[in-house]
């Protein structure tokens, strides 16, 4: 059994200290991997990163993240990326990253995602320049994601975003930001690429489980909607995945 410590939009500031640091003793007793679904500052200012970097640096598992949008919002993404990889943290964007756990091989792919609305209810690469430029990206960053998933050859493939591949996470948040929250490429990705799990964060007022229009697991595992440090989660056997609390 696999076990997986989730949690997303922790908004680290620069009085956070050992926000999670309190947590890093008794975790290897709960969790084998540490996954954080991005916004994991205020506004992407390097102090704010260097006080959540030296809580992680107290982990005695492997830690893997993702960026957020409060994440790029000064334009030091070099500079916060580097400081998580300086303090042992695996960052991802549209890359990935293998793990062998208690004999099984466990592949994550990671991208922050973009927004763009859902089936029915999305932008489209029509019209202005702007909106073009708008939903190719958000597609772009999609179908990297989906060919990283599909290059793992991994007993276990989780998928680590910012952004929501389906609304169904998304209950309990105004209808009319839907498409800010996420976008319906990000499912087809997970889904093309055959992924057997979904962790995000962002929506802080929709709820935890849901499930791509292919039926792959979602967890929303932003702290507001989870209301802890950290999820466990379980990854049993491959033909038969688990996910209890």
């Amino acid at each position: 059994m696999i076990r997986i410590a989730a949690a997303g939009d922790i908004h680290f500031d620069r009085q956070s200290h050992n926000r999670l640091g309190q947590h890093m003793d008794d975790i290897a007793e709960k969790a084998d991997i540490f996954l954080l679904a991005g916004d994991l500052t205020q506004t992407g200012h390097p102090e704010e990163m260097q006080i959540l970097a030296n809580d992680l640096k107290k982990s005695p598992i492997p830690v893997i993240a993702v960026l957020g949008n409060h994440d790029y919002h000064v334009d030091q993404v070099s500079s916060v990326t580097q400081i998580l990889k300086d303090a042992g943290v695996t960052v991802l964007e549209r890359t990935s990253t293998i793990l062998t756990i208690k004999g099984e091989t466990i592949g994550i792919a990671g991208a922050k995602g973009f927004c763009g609305g859902f089936i029915g209810a999305s932008g489209s690469d029509f019209g202005e320049p702007e909106m073009k430029s708008f939903m190719r990206h958000s597609r772009s960053e999609a179908r990297q994601l989906e060919q990283v998933i599909k290059d793992l050859d991994t007993d276990y493939k989780i998928v680590l975003l910012h952004y929501s591949p389906t609304t169904q996470t998304l209950s309990g948040e105004k209808k009319e930001v839907y498409p800010f929250l996420g976008c319906y490429y990000l499912a087809e990705a997970v889904d093309y690429g055959k992924a057997d799990i979904v962790f995000h964060g962002h929506a802080h007022g929709g709820i935890e489980k849901g499930n791509t229009p292919g039926g792959t697991p979602v967890r929303n595992v932003a702290q507001p909607v989870i209301r802890h440090a950290f999820n466990i989660y379980t990854l049993e056997r491959k033909l038969n995945p688990t996910f209890p609390q």
